[in-house]
């Protein structure tokens, strides 16, 4: 597909406090990290992958990709990643993942830039997210540089929710109801037990 240089950010920055406070990314599905099965299934769809973390940066680095922590302290949560995600970019479009998705679509980041180039031909977008059902899915999105900005304004004043921020914003929403079961994500020990023994 011809397109524009994308940059990806993984989202691994959080406190996992549903898995009993543990970093997710790290935690073992069928032999690997969950981590690994999203950057098998992530990196080739992008041209440069970054990982935010915030803890056990070491362990990160060893997966190849540059590890950037969040400039925001205290675990303000995905709106923080992006933040630094956004600053570190080489690239001025972006996608991002979650750490715990680890059956994320093949196809995701082809369907989201085409979303984003036939709405420009409408208006400026500033954010395509992938939706199942009614439900969309923001951390699963491919945005611009150019809306670091407002994103940075908008944590400072402290707003922390995704939906809130992007509510602001010119957004292609993306229906993936064909692939619904790949944005499955895995926040608890009873949920990694069921995709380990399926």
């Amino acid at each position: 597909m011809n397109r524009p240089s994308i940059t990806g950010i993984i989202l691994a920055g959080g406190q996992g406090r549903r898995m009993g406070s543990v970093d997710k990314g790290l935690k073992p599905l069928r032999g690997k990290p969950m981590v690994q099965w999203v950057l098998e299934r992530f990196t080739p769809q992008v041209d440069e992958v970054l990982i935010n973390a915030n803890q056990n940066i070491e362990q990160y680095q060893l997966l190849g990709h540059p590890v950037v922590p969040d400039e925001i302290g205290g675990f303000a949560g995905p709106l923080a990643g992006l933040h630094r995600g956004l600053s570190s970019a080489t690239h001025d479009l972006i996608a991002t993942v979650p750490c715990d998705s680890p059956f994320l679509p093949l196809d995701l980041i082809e369907r989201l830039y085409a979303a984003m180039s036939a709405a420009m031909n409408e208006q400026q977008v500033d954010l395509a997210v992938a939706r199942t059902g009614d439900q969309p899915h923001p951390v699963f999105c491919l945005t611009r540089k150019s809306v670091l900005p407002g994103l940075t304004a908008f944590l400072q004043s402290g707003g922390r929710k995704i939906d809130a921020w992007y509510a602001a914003l010119k957004v292609a929403e993306v229906r993936f109801d064909d692939e619904a079961g790949a944005f499955s994500n895995i926040n608890t020990v009873e949920e990694l037990r069921t995709f380990e023994q399926s």
